[in-house]
């Protein structure tokens, strides 16, 4: 798989409850929760407003990072499968401009692999604010985020969101789905997609006339990402490259738009780190340092929302977190292919959390395959639409507690329901290329914990069965260990990369 759609099921249902229709067991296996009784408190309601003088809560404090060394030479870097100029700048904290001047690049869009480019040394300004922006469970799709009525606040104002219709995928949807649909893909916030909306073009208060605002109502003036969707879908992939790339400790500092670097403080958090990020893509440095001010997009947060870390649920990740058993999701006896390493959940940004596996057979492309994807684990699933089946492991409805596995690109023949309950290894539905681009029939996985996507080879590897997943630090390239046993993805149909249950 090259690169993950930009298009995934919108849920029809926001509350933070079991599905109706659920097909639950009487037992409740595998964690499912039991309907809460009558008067219950729901433990996600937005957080009450605090009274005139409160004392609002201090971001939480993190230990400085450590923050990679800012180059000073040139370096040459070999094309990988899988990159684009976009990803080979933000992975060197270079201008887009910068790496296309020092390469001659006639064509930036044409790329191949093993193609040798130069790396300019990024051109640093002062150090960026240490001032803290938001939690980090108010950048990803958290445990709140289904209690937030998003129709009811966006209809409230007589506003161009409010107004605003846009086909996607053939679908003719709203603005307020629109933004449901990019928090639900990228798993971002809709509240914070919502202040970024309002602060970049009053979208979301008042009714924009007509111009650029219309095209382009984030900011990003680029002509391939015009109308609502693609403008968020853009913010998202941002949002979501500053916050994994700083949980990994692999941002000195953030790019502008203007081709200025300019240094982190080390004491950001993530979800500063990720708004940090989407600014510097937006502004050069005299809008950046406006924006990431206390005058800036945090007043128009507070504007809409209050103060963000009334918000926080810290942390995402309990220091003793561990992946619960998994299995390989393929039948047993079946071989399959192990075709993908470590590559992004969705998208480029959002860490490098999934792995792709291929079918039996020896057609390649977008063939017709019998084959069965099977489940995991245990768990309820809660979505299943446009090729993606996601699975709830604690079982109570909401995307942003406990653990979801997401599967890709299952095709709609044989698919399972929305609201069933599925133990480990019962069928989910067949691979195919469903569910947006993709060059062959295929099985994307990837898992997420409290709306946080967690890389295939991270701290919290991917194990399958008892194999383990590992990275190489080369897109879509890895090895999964066993007992001394070794199979190596490749989009090949050979011994290597051929595995089963």
């Amino acid at each position: 798989m090259k690169k993950l759609p930009l298009a995934l099921a919108l849920l029809a249902l926001l509350a933070a409850c079991n599905l109706p229709g659920s097909t639950q067991p009487d037992d409740l296996p595998g964690g499912v929760l039991p309907d809460a009784p009558a008067g219950t408190p729901d433990p996600w309601a937005p957080p009450p407003a605090r009274a005139a003088g409160d004392v609002p809560p201090a971001p939480t404090p993190d230990a400085p990072h450590p923050l990679p060394d800012l180059r000073e030479n040139p370096e040459t870097y070999i094309v990988q499968p899988g990159d684009t100029l976009g990803i080979v700048a933000n992975a060197y904290g270079i201008a887009l401009d910068a790496l296309i001047a020092a390469n001659a690049l006639a064509d930036p869009n044409l790329l191949s692999v093993g193609q040798v480019l130069e790396i300019p040394p990024p051109q640093p300004a002062a150090p960026g604010p240490a001032l803290k922006l938001i939690p980090d469970s108010e950048l990803i799709y958290s445990a709140y985020n289904p209690s937030f009525d998003l129709n009811a606040f966006i209809n409230q104002f007589g506003s161009s969101l409010a107004a605003y219709r846009e086909e996607v995928d053939g679908e003719t949807l709203t603005g307020a789905q629109v933004v449901a649909r990019v928090a639900r893909d990228y798993s971002v916030n809709p509240r914070l997609l919502l202040a970024l909306l309002e602060h970049q073009s009053g979208w979301v208060t008042t009714a924009s006339g007509p111009g650029e605002t219309l095209a382009y109502p984030m900011g990003y003036n680029d002509p391939n990402r015009s109308g609502l969707y693609l403008q968020l879908a853009w913010a998202a992939d941002r949002l979501n490259f500053g916050y994994y790339a700083w949980r990994v400790n692999a941002l000195a500092g953030f790019t502008t738009a203007d081709g200025l670097f300019i240094p982190s403080d080390p004491t950001l958090n993530a979800g500063t780190a990720g708004l940090h990020a989407l600014f510097a893509g937006l502004y050069g440095e005299t809008g950046w340092r406006q924006a990431v001010s206390e005058g800036g997009f945090l007043a128009t947060y507070q504007r809409l929302f209050g103060w963000p870390f009334d918000w926080a649920l810290e942390p995402v990740l309990p220091p003793s977190l561990q992946q619960p058993e998994l299995q390989l999701p393929f039948e047993p006896g079946v071989a399959w292919l192990f075709t993908g390493g470590p590559h992004g959940g969705w998208d480029d940004g959002s860490g490098w959390a999934a792995l792709d596996f291929a079918p039996p057979g020896e057609q390649f492309g977008c063939v017709r395959s019998d084959a069965w994807v099977v489940a995991m684990a245990n768990g309820l699933v809660v979505i299943a639409e446009n090729g993606a089946v996601l699975q709830d492991l604690d079982g109570d409805g909401n995307l942003g507690t406990g653990w979801v596995l997401f599967y890709m690109h299952i095709e709609t023949r044989g698919r399972v329901d929305s609201g069933t309950f599925l133990r480990a290894g019962e069928r989910i539905g067949h691979p195919s290329c469903e569910g947006g681009v993709s060059t062959g029939t295929h099985l994307h996985i990837a898992r997420l914990y409290n709306g946080e996507w967690i890389p295939a080879d991270g701290p919290l590897p991917f194990v399958l069965d008892g194999w383990v997943s590992v990275g190489s630090g080369i897109l879509y390239d890895g090895i999964l260990t066993k007992n001394g046993r070794v199979v190596e993805a490749c989009e090949c149909r050979e011994d290597l990369n051929t595995i089963q249950r």
